[in-house]
């Protein structure tokens, strides 16, 4: 397996575990020496492995408060390196011809990958005989009101076999991107709930 797709595996495994910490109470186990190096690299050094590379740091000892703003910031600066990222992505592997509008290419409800495994036993293998889809699932009401899945085609790159590698490599890398902004999106829903939950409006009843 090569370098770049050993580091995409990589990224696939850790998002979940990241924004989970992330999410938790600040802890020591951070480097601040990484988070600085994350902030401070333009989004064009910033290689598919750099979102891992926080998890991966050795912990340092500072002032809780300094951590916290700096964790804050790392937080921001990641997700911004991410979303622009994706929006390469769109640009590039033409997106946009399928949903012109980039903001709306986070309104559905998930994305999937046809013709090539992401899964962890068999990550980036191409499935002899399938054509290459970058797949979004909505789900719509049916005649009788019901939700039902609706999978609609944002890319179409022919058959797997015939798939330049550096191609594939960037299909599989928009996807989890992707995935990683719709993370952070559905993380900052449930954040707004809790805080409605812990300082409820007030009312006259």
């Amino acid at each position: 397996m090569s370098s770049s797709l050993e580091k995409l595996k990589a990224l696939s495994s850790k998002l979940e575990d990241k924004l989970e910490q992330k999410n938790k109470s600040i802890s020591p186990e951070v480097s601040l020496d990484a988070v600085e190096k994350m902030v401070a690299k333009p989004i064009q050094e910033l290689s598919v492995n750099s979102i891992v590379e926080l998890v991966l740091s050795e912990p340092k000892t500072v002032a809780p408060t300094s951590l916290l703003h700096r964790m804050e910031n790392s937080y921001d600066g990641v997700r911004e390196a991410n979303i622009n990222r994706v929006k390469q992505l769109f640009f590039k592997l033409k997106i946009f011809e399928k949903s012109p509008d980039f903001e709306n290419v986070f309104i559905y409800k998930a994305m999937n990958l046809s013709g090539i495994g992401l899964k962890e036993d068999d990550f980036a293998e191409v499935r002899e005989g399938k054509y290459i889809q970058i797949i979004a699932i909505t789900y719509e009401p049916d005649s009788s009101g019901r939700k039902k899945a609706k999978n609609i085609s944002l890319g179409y790159f022919g058959k797997g076999e015939t798939l330049d590698s550096i191609i594939k490599n960037e299909i599989i890398e928009f996807v989890l991107r992707w995935r990683y902004e719709k993370a952070f999106q559905n993380l900052e829903h449930y954040k707004d709930l809790i805080l409605k939950v812990e300082k409820p409006a007030t009312t006259l009843f």
